[in-house]
């Protein structure tokens, strides 16, 4: 069996995080089991169940982002504010941040959260089109598997996932590929069946995507909880859209996640500062 061929490792929620990353450099992404607790899925899904019912599936974009965003897919942002759950516990994972911290301070001194967006497949949506997340910056696309690790993203399960469903496709060993812009074939996927609360872990050079629904009454409900290298812009403008009394609420690595706080990547004196003074000072989170 070859690398492109085998299913994704799944370990324990207990696994070290060295060890979960040893997996994902050789395959591209591992699940984790038991990521959340029933507890926290009944009630992240209770947080986010209103809005999620207000928005209308689909984009507002047009063209190749709308059919990237998929016809019959709903996509919550904002999380922070929509979810206690979310910005108490689940921003707070430890696991989380001992995988952030191995992946990204050695090599860009800091990191923060590129996106946290409730994905919802419904009936009938096709498979999206397969990707890798570094491609939001293009240069790590040139880089190939030599590059620095640009993002990577816990797609945390919040219903199961089946393949008639629309688990999320991956294509392991991908990571290794000489040329990144080849996103492979979807004859070349597997899918990643999971459990409400498992998590699949993806480094942001595997080529992945959201699967075909082809039921006609589920609707399969994931949490996409992505990081980035503190040097680069995330997607969500967090600072524009979160209350600053949410912000002043969160953990000083909470804030510092979702742009409220300045950024110090390796050979930097700075980024994301206010006439070269600390962010977090300015708005007032350290009195």
């Amino acid at each position: 069996m070859t690398v492109d061929q085998q299913a994704l490792q799944h370990v324990s929620v207990t696994t070290s995080a060295e060890k979960i990353l040893e997996i994902v450099r050789r395959d591209g992404g591992v699940i984790i089991k038991d990521f959340l607790t029933q507890d926290q899925i009944e009630r992240f899904n209770a947080d986010i169940d209103d809005p999620m019912a207000k928005l209308r599936p689909g984009s507002t974009h047009d063209g190749i982002i709308a059919e990237f965003h998929g016809s019959n897919t709903k996509r919550l942002t904002n999380l922070v504010t929509h979810s206690e759950t979310f910005r108490t516990e689940i921003i707070e994972h430890d696991l989380v941040h001992d995988l952030s911290d191995q992946t990204f301070v050695e090599e860009s001194g800091t990191y923060w959260m590129t996106t946290a967006q409730v994905i919802e497949i419904g009936p009938g949506n096709k498979a999206q089109m397969l990707h890798r997340d570094l491609g939001n910056w293009a240069p790590f696309i040139a880089m190939g598997p030599s590059g620095p690790e640009a993002c990577i993203n816990f797609l945390i399960a919040l219903t199961d996932f089946t393949e008639e469903n629309g688990a999320t496709r991956v294509i392991p060993g991908s990571n290794h590929w000489e040329n990144f812009e080849d996103n492979g074939t979807p004859e070349g996927t597997i899918p990643a069946i999971m459990k409400a609360g498992d998590a699949l872990f993806i480094s942001g050079k595997t080529v992945h995507g959201g699967g075909a629904n082809l039921t006609d009454n589920e609707y399969r409900r994931a949490v996409a909880f992505t990081f980035n290298a503190g040097f680069l812009t995330p997607e969500e403008a967090y600072p524009f859209i979160v209350d600053l009394e949410i912000a002043k609420s969160l953990s000083p690595r909470a804030q510092r996640l979702v742009g409220f706080r300045s950024q110090y990547p390796l050979t930097s004196p700075g980024l994301w500062q206010v006439d070269y003074n600390e962010l977090a000072g300015v708005l007032g989170l350290d009195s």
